[in-house]
Order: C-alpha cells, then structure tokens, then sequence
C-alpha cells in the first residue's frame, strides 16, 4: 500500500463511521499520512481524529477509537496503535506494500507524487531583484505546478543572464500593486559568491539546497565529484540506478516488483527460506521512495524546495548502499529476487530524476 493509497483508505474509513451513523461530519477531501512523529510507532501516523473532532463534537481519541475498527478491516493494514491525544499509528503488510509502492512509483515514472490534474488553485509569486530569490520561486513554482496549481511568477527587476546561465525565468518584471507584497525573500548569497560561474546545475543546487533563512555558499565544494558533495551524491545514486537497467539487459533480464516468491538463504543457518520479494529489503529506502509524495506536497505548500533537495539526498543515501546488490555476482544466475531488486533500483532512479528536474537540475545517465 502506497501513502496515497493509504490516504484513500483512511477516508473510506470516515466514510464507512459516518454510514453507519457512527460519525456526524463531513467527508474531508484529504488525509494527510506521514511517518510517526515522537512517541509514534508503525509505519505511518495520521492526524485525522484531530481534524474531525470539532466538527464531530467528540474528543479527539474517541474520534480515533471510531475509525481504528475501520481501518483494522483494510487490506494490507495489520495494526493500528492511538497514541497521544488521537493519533491513529498504522502498520501496514511491508512485503505487499513494498511491491505496491514500487510499482506504483514504475507506473507514474518521473511523475510519481504528482496531483492527478488541477486544484483550482491561483498562486501569485513576486519576489526582489535578487537571483536567489529568482531561482527560488522558478523551483517553487514548479513544485505548485507539479501540485495541481496554477502559478506566475513576477519579479521587481531581472536579469537576462539568469536565465541563460541559470534557468530562472519569470512571467513579468516590475514593480507590483500594494496588494501584492513580496512573498519569496530567501537570504541573498553573499556579495563575494558567484553562483553563475558554477554553471546552471550546480548553481541552482547551491542556491535551492540551503533553507531560505541560511545564506547559501557558492564555492567550488558543489563543483567536486566526491561524496562530500551533496548534489554528487543525489546524481550519482541516479546515474547507478540507471546503469543497473543497461547491465541487467545485458544479463538478459528485466526489473518485476512482484516476481512471485523468492528462496534466500540465512547467512547463519545456511537454510532456504521461502519470502515475498522485496521484504526486508532496504527498508530506509523503501521508506524515503514511500514518503516523497509528502515532501513534494510540503515543498509546494511552503514554497520550500530546499526540502525536496534534502529529500534527494536521503533517498540517495539510502539507495548507494542498496545498488550493488542489484545484479548477480560471480556464478549467480538472474533470479526473481534480482528482478524485485531492479524494479526497487530503476524506482530510485525515476524519483531522483523527477525531484532534480523540479528543482531545474539535470539528471544525467552516466556520470
């Protein structure tokens, strides 16, 4: 079960409590799911019975206590804990929701946690004559687009040279109406940086990774091909990912998130065990691919693309480990487990170069 999936499941569960007379409230449009917060357990949290109590005219908890039996019916949902005031802590069937959430992610490719259409939403964006501010509302309007919104961008002055060295692009320029304030004002870079000599992807990096309230640094540490720098890490992840596909043609295989069983053997025991694919597997990362339609909301919400770079970056850390154990090694043969396996790997890719081409960064195949 993917998180939106997981979403569609909670409110069917309000619907259900209000059916059987159980609930006096409206069916809202949207449950918001994410991982656990303090004193949380499962694999995702929501705050649902919060947002309903006032309307239900009942206490949080007893909101929650409703819905857990409707939950508990769901498929793929094995528990579901109240914690604090009326939290609903959901454990779902991680082998079945590993395989779900992957091909989900294979369905939508690059457009996976996208909206399904538009929202209805107008958004005005207007910021400073500041190329950080210019490049951050190019990014944050792109996240609102990928989020159902309608968006223009306008700026109180330009450059021509941000967009042909940087991208930045804006719908018009000038001075707007009082009832049109400056709404993206992030910290300027430092006089002394030059972030146009990193050229378009790694100067967008430095100025979009940093959140709007730190000055960015524009030095050549975004420019190293090496593990210290973030926006390498995030591409090169991407880059093996990718590479994963070629080799596995190569080997005369291709990438199934649900190949049916697999055998593997304990490294203790030496004994076959007979498990559903992907269980167990990079679990951190099956985690992080699982929580991307959230950041991207969040990002867009916030006009914060800061958090879906440091969102690539997680992922990235979380997939490097991950990656070799993709393909066969020595004498293997391609087993249903490696095609799981690739289907998770060429997932990792399909998000990574999503979430860089919203910030307006490049994903290249190979590095």
């Amino acid at each position: 079960m993917t998180p939106v999936e997981l979403s569609r499941t909670v409110l069917h569960a309000v619907r259900r409590a209000v059916d059987a007379g159980e609930l006096s409230v409206a069916v809202p449009t949207r449950a918001v799911v994410a991982p656990p917060g303090p004193g949380g357990c499962g694999d995702y949290a929501t705050s649902i019975a919060l947002q309903l109590a006032r309307p239900a005219g009942q206490p949080p908890l007893k909101v929650a206590e409703v819905l857990r039996p409707h939950l508990l019916g769901a498929d793929g949902i094995t528990g579901v804990v109240l914690t604090g005031p009326g939290f609903l802590n959901i454990s779902l069937d991680r082998a079945a929701s590993g395989v779900g959430l992957v091909g989900e992610i294979l369905r939508r490719g690059e457009r996976y946690g996208y909206a399904d259409g538009p929202d209805g939403r107008v958004v005005q964006l207007h910021c400073p004559h500041d190329l950080r501010a210019v490049v951050v509302a190019d990014a944050a309007a792109r996240l609102l687009r990928s989020q159902g919104a309608l968006v223009r961008v306008t700026a109180e002055g330009f450059e021509d040279a941000w967009t042909s060295v940087l991208g930045g692009a804006v719908d018009a320029v000038g001075r707007a109406p009082a009832e049109l304030p400056v709404n993206v004002r992030p910290v300027p870079a430092p006089e002394s940086a030059d972030p146009m000599s990193l050229g378009r992807d790694a100067g967008r990096w430095a100025l979009l990774h940093p959140a709007a309230h730190d000055r960015p640094r524009a030095g050549d540490q975004h420019l190293v091909q090496r593990e210290s720098n973030p926006l390498f890490r995030v591409r090169y992840a991407h880059a093996r990912a990718r590479a994963a596909t070629r080799n596995a043609a190569d080997l005369g295989f291709t990438a199934d998130p649900d190949p049916g069983p697999v055998t593997v053997t304990g490294s203790d025991t030496g004994t076959p065990t007979v498990t559903a694919p992907l269980a167990d597997v990079a679990p951190e990362l099956l985690a992080a691919l699982a929580d991307h339609p959230r950041v991207l909301a969040a990002a867009a919400d916030h006009r914060a693309p800061d958090r879906l770079a440091r969102h690539l970056v997680t992922v990235a850390d979380a997939a490097l480990p991950f990656l070799p154990t993709v393909l066969p090694r020595g004498g293997e043969k391609p087993s249903a487990a490696h095609r799981a396996r690739l289907a998770l790997a060429e997932a990792v890719g399909a998000v990574l170069a999503g979430g860089l081409d919203l910030l307006g960064i490049d994903a290249p195949d190979h590095l």
